[in-house]
């Protein structure tokens, strides 16, 4: 077997010497470089599997460096960064640039070695940087979160393996974003990856859509079978109608199909992800949704956590959507005041991820100077009420003293409420409120329990 080789670059001696104590112990073979030049060097030299890669050296930064050889179209390798303090933003970018992943200083060893097995067992490590369509800044899920760390990890635990996956959470969550990066990331990225929007099946055309039609001497290929080799993906799968459910959970019983006029059954060999909303359960109960189908895809299951649950990756999203914007539809930049960033990490995004990135391309389009301030977002933002408006936004003045302190109120509750993820003792620490009075203000204000899912610990 083998011995894999890794270059490491870092311009701090003691750190090198660490990490090539710790790799050696592993069996691996390293090389030590203490800037740029010298990892050109040793490129020239050697052939490498891996290259861990730190940002900030003396004569030219990790990112130039890993751009540089992306350009050039030469690395036939994965690299992962090295990120100290401060540096997570940079680090998140270097991914979107093409590198494997990163890890942070002071490092931990357990994960040093974990994203090292990782990156080397990497179906792409003979792909040059441009070729790695995983790291698209369109398929990797942005944030540097808990929450979104774990979320990329699962996800990279499950693209190793080549069973159904189900994504489960609201609407505007990243979900297809996910369902992308597990495709790019797993052993069938070289193969058709196929977007199937469950709404867009009906009893008349499911059969053919999924299985496709023999007639005449010609042969008309289904979802399935456009996918073979690589992977499915069903959006929203709450939106399948009965027949279709029939015929996707008859196909992966018996793990082929046959297409419409024809009379050879052909193997299901394309992997199938599925994002689900949150709510699926309700839809078992009701009948619309089959649980035995269900239990077919959940062999591997993530959930998605709302924007609201994670809003410390809201100043990423926004930066992450404003290149985005810049880049494609050829918008001129701006950038988020703090106030303006505030504002949005505070807000409840009921619309999640997908809202955020509406607002982001709005502002992008109406904002009045470089800096998009205050004032802009919150003329921008949509509400949680029902009435789904902003209280910013609403005649105020043309309401008396107690119309519109209680229209405050009730706005202002019932976000912190969404905050405070539906909890009145938190919601009761939040604002600053003896519990007792605050239920009966919430009373007194008409603000619905039950519609809310609030709850008392």
């Amino acid at each position: 077997m083998s011995t894999f080789h890794v270059l490491v670059v870092d311009d701090e001696p003691d750190i090198r010497t660490l990490i090539k104590e710790i790799l050696s112990d592993e069996g691996y073979k390293v090389t030590n470089a203490g800037n740029a030049q010298e990892a050109r060097m040793a490129r020239q030299k050697n052939k490498f599997d891996l290259i861990l890669l730190d940002i900030w050296m003396p004569d030219i930064d990790g990112i130039s460096l890993l751009r540089e050889w992306s350009e050039q179209g030469n690395l036939n390798c994965p690299v992962v960064i090295m990120s100290g303090h401060g540096t997570v933003d940079t680090a998140v970018k270097a991914t979107r640039l093409g590198a494997f992943d990163f890890v942070e200083k002071p490092l931990s060893i357990m994960k040093l070695l974990h994203t090292v097995e990782r990156a080397i067992k990497s179906p792409k490590q003979s792909l040059s940087m441009k070729s790695l369509p995983s790291m698209n800044m369109s398929t990797t899920p942005v944030g540097r979160s808990n929450i979104m760390r774990v979320l990329r990890d699962k996800a990279q635990q499950y693209a190793e393996h080549d069973l159904p996956v189900l994504l489960i959470g609201e609407p505007g969550t990243g979900r297809s974003v996910l369902a992308h990066y597990i495709y790019t990331l797993s052993s069938r990225a070289k193969a058709p990856v196929v977007n199937l929007l469950a709404a867009s099946l009906t009893e008349k055309n499911a059969e053919v859509q999924l299985f496709g039609k023999e007639a005449n001497g010609e042969i008309h290929n289904g979802y399935f079978e456009q996918a073979q080799s690589g992977t499915l993906i069903i959006n929203e799968f709450t939106d399948l109608n009965e027949l279709a459910q029939k015929l996707i959970l008859n196909a992966l019983i018996k793990n082929e199909f046959v297409r419409k006029g024809g009379h050879e059954p052909i193997k299901l060999q394309a992997r199938i992800i599925a994002t689900i909303n949150s709510d699926y359960e309700s839809r078992i109960k009701n009948g619309t949704l089959k649980r035995e189908l269900l239990l077919k895809l959940n062999t591997l299951s993530l959930r998605v956590a709302p924007l609201r649950d994670h809003a410390e990756d809201v100043p990423e999203l926004l930066s992450y959507y404003v290149d985005k914007f810049v880049d494609s539809k050829h918008l001129s930049f701006k950038r988020f005041g703090v106030a303006a960033q505030n504002r949005l990490r505070n807000y409840p995004w009921p619309g999640n991820i997908d809202e955020l990135s509406n607002v982001v391309y709005n502002l992008l389009l109406t904002a009045s100077a470089e800096e998009i301030s205050l004032d802009e977002v919150e003329e921008n933002i949509d509400s949680i009420t029902s009435h789904n408006e902003s209280f910013i936004k609403q005649d105020i003045l043309s309401m008396t003293l107690r119309e519109a302190r209680d229209q405050f109120e009730r706005h202002y509750l019932q976000q912190q409420l969404v905050l405070c993820k539906g909890k009145v003792s938190k919601l009761s620490e939040r604002v600053g409120m003896e519990r007792t009075n605050l239920y009966r203000k919430l009373r007194s204000l008409d603000i619905n329990f039950k519609v809310l899912g609030i709850k008392d610990h």
